[in-house]
């Protein structure tokens, strides 16, 4: 068996990366991708490698060489590259095509090693290995039988989206046995290129073949294994966080990314903390069958939206303000406040962030993370601050105060001349929660800003909204005024919208996942080596104590597919915590299974 890889290609996509080299020079993780790929074809006693070259083959062939692999290799130089495309570099590979089984690759592939060894394990003679359709993937996708058959190709522009679930995308990767080249394949690929030229590609040859004898190849699928084809420079930089050999540093430029991860679909996200049940699928199909006059259409002004923003929390329009999420709100108020800002460590640390003045610290990790409004109250008159953040529940520990306790420091701030900023993101999924967001309170209380991120409690952080409350006209009129007047989109507006239309599912939804936090706090305890703490919100905070660092942990469970909170960047007490949200009964059942193999599996080494 022989590979044959084509590099002719420019690759200009990838900008000034490729201004002198090739594509397949490119690096990820410190090393290029034609030496990933060559390095993994040493290792499978193949009789040669051909690799087809062009645009700046020099660099390529020179680097190629000083790799000294074991492997014999061959060039091909497709002088033509700029003006053909890889029917045409394929094509001057034929002859050595129809002499043996062959692996045929693209270059600007990453993949690990287990691509490689499926098609050579597999006993049939021609196959095209092929993943499950994804968002982050483009151009042909193709339908496999039960048979692996593949039974039809779509081209990139006719893919019916909705149809996704049956798609698949070849990879790139096939094996051509040395009888299906010499008798189907070059025939066919001699004959196309005649009468269409050698500006096109070699699946549609594939395609063509397919479309007169199905059995011609098979489809082998992917289970999970990894891969990336890379066109540009976005997907180089997923490509780095796909492939990074280090697990503890994978996990870390994961986490630096705050999102986006849609584009790694196999990932679970455990990290960051929305409700899993809601928005209901109804709520959703009528916001996908809305979704062309909303993308084509302005969203309305902060006027418009702030009436909304009243309308579903009930609230007068001069006393509330939308946002492009919570964070954006946040940043306004602080902006606006003077002084000395009193925070509760550990905590969610946008507040802090976003303060450029002085902050006063309330350490509550020696009183295992637990506080009183008696204890605040005492400690912030000793050490006089002009606004106070309180997260109610906390983020991370999910500590949440009583109304009466909430009560009274409203009242004590009020006396001291103290700006409370009470956050109640994470509120809607405490057992016994009492909103300071209404007109009574904000009226009785003009030190009292209320914010709430949306996109948390109903489960849209895509969606980008938080609200800010207050009887401070003043400082909601600056507010608005700060922001741009079209600073939600569209279909945040719509959500919005509709959002009162679905107060029963949204009910629903809270019931639920204060059911599951119940069971999944009693699994959780039942594990060895753990502390769970009691949490009010979404999530809970854990402590690990049978010797394993948080950060491995975490880089375990990415291992996985699986991401977890590191919390070693926010509480510095030398021990080890982590926080996991609660998610479905069946995901919060896997994840349970494998935290009590990696905390025994740490126990026994």
């Amino acid at each position: 068996m022989q590979a044959i890889i084509l590099a002719a290609g420019m690759g200009k996509r990838l900008g000034e990366l490729t201004k002198n080299n090739t594509k397949c020079m490119v690096e990820v993780g410190g090393v290029k991708l034609i030496e990933r790929a060559l390095r993994i074809l040493d290792k499978k006693s193949l009789s040669r490698i051909i690799l087809v070259v062009g645009y700046q083959y020099e660099n390529l062939t020179t680097f190629v060489d000083s790799l000294q692999l074991a492997t014999p290799i061959e060039y091909i130089v497709n002088d033509v590259y700029n003006r053909t495309n890889n029917i045409f570099s394929l094509s001057l590979a034929k002859e050595q095509m129809m002499q043996e089984d062959t692996l045929l690759l693209e270059s600007d592939l990453i993949f690990e090693e287990r691509l490689i060894d499926l098609l050579i394990e597999d006993k049939r003679d021609t196959l095209a290995l092929v993943d499950k359709f994804e968002s982050w993937m483009d151009g042909t996708c193709i339908v496999v039988d039960e048979n692996d058959n593949i039974t039809d190709f779509i081209p990139g522009k006719l893919l019916k989206y909705h149809e996704k679930e049956h798609y698949y995308k070849t990879v790139n990767i096939y094996k051509f046995g040395a009888e299906f080249s010499q008798n189907v394949y070059v025939p066919f690929l001699e004959a196309y290129a005649k009468v269409m030229g050698n500006n096109e590609y070699y699946e549609t040859v594939i395609k063509l073949i397919l479309m007169l004898d199905k059995n011609t190849m098979k489809a082998k699928r992917l289970n999970g294994e990894m891969w990336y084809e890379i066109d540009d420079i976005q997907d180089l930089d997923i490509a780095q966080t796909l492939f990074i050999e280090d697990d503890v540093d994978r996990y870390h430029h994961l986490m630096k990314r705050y999102g986006g991860y849609w584009r790694f679909p196999h990932l679970q996200d455990y990290c960051y903390l929305v409700n899993p049940y809601f928005p209901t699928k109804r709520m959703q199909e009528e916001m996908e069958s809305n979704f062309d006059v909303l993308v084509r259409q302005y969203p309305s002004g902060m006027e418009v939206n702030s009436l909304l923003a009243a309308k579903s929390f009930d609230v007068h329009e001069e006393h509330i303000v939308i946002g492009n999420g919570a964070a954006e709100l946040i940043k306004g108020l602080l902006e606006e406040l003077d002084g000395k800002l009193g925070v509760i460590r550990p905590t969610f640390e946008e507040y802090p962030n976003r303060w450029e003045k002085e902050c006063v610290v309330y350490d509550c990790t020696e009183n295992d993370f637990s506080y009183s409004a008696e204890q605040l109250m005492k400690y912030f008159t000793e050490n006089p601050v002009d606004a106070l953040v309180l997260i109610n529940p906390d983020n991370p520990t999910g500590h949440c105060l009583r109304e009466d306790e909430i009560r009274l420091l409203l009242q004590w701030s009020k006396d001291s001349g103290i700006n409370l900023i009470v956050d109640e993101s994470f509120l809607d999924f405490a057992d016994d929660e009492e909103s300071l967001l209404s007109e009574q309170m904000l009226n009785d209380n003009q030190n009292l800003y209320v914010v709430k991120s949306i996109s948390k409690s109903y489960g849209v952080p895509g969606l980008r909204l938080g609200i800010l409350a207050s009887g401070n006209t003043d400082m909601i009129r600056r507010l608005k005024k700060n922001v741009s007047i079209w600073n939600i989109n569209s279909m945040a507006e719509f959500f919005m919208q509709i959002l009162d239309k679905y107060k029963n599912d949204y009910a629903d939804s809270l019931r639920k996942i204060k059911a599951e936090r119940k069971r999944f706090f009693g699994e959780l305890c039942q594990i060895g080596h753990l502390k769970v703490y009691p949490s009010q919100a979404n999530y809970f905070m854990c402590e690990i104590l049978n010797g394993i660092s948080s950060e491995e942990l975490a880089a375990r469970f990415l291992r996985k597919n699986i991401l977890i909170k590191d919390l070693t960047g926010k509480i510095h007490n030398e021990k080890q915590y982590i926080r996991i949200a609660v998610r479905t009964e069946e995901e919060n059942r896997r994840l349970v299974e494998i935290l009590k193999k990696e905390l025994e599996c740490n126990r026994t080494e």
